[in-house]
């Protein structure tokens, strides 16, 4: 029987948290296991979880420092590994799936497997804001070849990338792949990890799986809207990628990448001392270029 382990990271977000988890243990396809992956949170995440840990319905990994979303999903994931997962099933603490979005992500990822004749490397989620419409920063990159699924009458699409926002990765994809990239921290982690498996067989978004990201506005990812608040944020997310194009791709592409940042900053009119400040995280990336540990095995 196949089994899963569901994978939420958290860091001070206690007032959603119980609603993630309320969401992920109502599923009709319930996960094996639940795996809340505490951030070293220093709000009342660790009494939300309390009575779901006394029931034994949640396992909490808590670590003792804040290692970002790449490095709570890479623990996550390692620990669902250790237990022996077929598949584990990621997502942030503002994701709200609804009820059958596990189901759907199994059921879709064996149908896409017999389609397709090989194991794709990942199923995702059609991932909504929480007016109904699309969450423009969890869209996905499709293939040259996206309907191939689609045409054959199953609601599938192939893609090569996606956000870690209701992510089924198999448990062969962990072992041949590694697991994200925990120096990342945050931004580009997703976008990396999910590129990097698909290297293998192309990933699937399930158009029948869906769920709500609860974020405060709905915005894709633009340099232009640098401001003070996000800068630290956006510093990491500009490291990660330039790093990513540098030394997976090439020059050429780290050369693109430069000028679509600066030209997004001017369009955007970003502040002077902040355009410095993004330049300088995209220097680091030259000499930035972690590898992926690997999970292992206790049984």
């Amino acid at each position: 029987m196949t089994t899963v382990a569901a994978v939420i990271v958290t860091y001070n977000r206690a007032n959603k948290l119980s609603a993630v988890i309320k969401h992920v243990l109502s599923q009709t396809r319930q996960p094996d296991w639940v795996i809340v992956v505490d951030n070293a949170s220093t709000d009342s995440t660790p009494a939300v979880l309390a009575p779901h840990v006394e029931e034994g319905s949640v396992t909490v990994l808590r670590l003792p420092e804040n290692t970002g979303g790449a490095g709570g999903f890479a623990s996550g994931m390692a620990r669902a590994y250790e237990l022996g997962a077929d598949f584990v099933w990621i997502m942030d603490d503002d994701c709200y799936p609804d009820a059958d979005a596990l189901a759907e992500l199994v059921r879709g990822y064996d149908a896409a497997h017999q389609g397709l004749g090989v194991a794709p490397s990942f199923a995702c989620s059609v991932v909504k804001w929480t007016d109904g419409g699309i969450c423009e920063m969890n869209n996905p990159g499709t293939t040259w070849d996206w309907a191939r699924l689609l045409v054959r009458g199953q609601q599938a699409v192939l893609v090569a990338h996606c956000s870690f926002v209701s992510v089924l990765v198999p448990r062969w994809a962990m072992t041949r792949f590694g697991l994200p990239l925990k120096p990342y921290f945050i931004w580009f982690d997703d976008m990396e990890y999910t590129l990097r498996i698909s290297r293998a067989a192309p990933g699937v978004q399930i158009l029948t799986s869906t769920v709500v990201h609860d974020l405060a506005t709905n915005h894709g990812v633009n340099f232009g809207q640098i401001d003070d608040a996000n800068l630290w944020k956006y510093e990491y997310g500009i490291r990660n990628e330039g790093s990513y194009q540098l030394h997976h791709r090439g020059t050429v592409e780290f050369l693109a990448f430069a000028r679509h940042l600066q030209r997004m900053m001017a369009e955007g009119k970003v502040p002077l001392r902040l355009r410095l400040r993004a330049v300088q995280a995209l220097l680091r990336a030259i000499r930035f270029d972690p590898r992926p540990e690997f999970p292992r095995s206790v049984l």
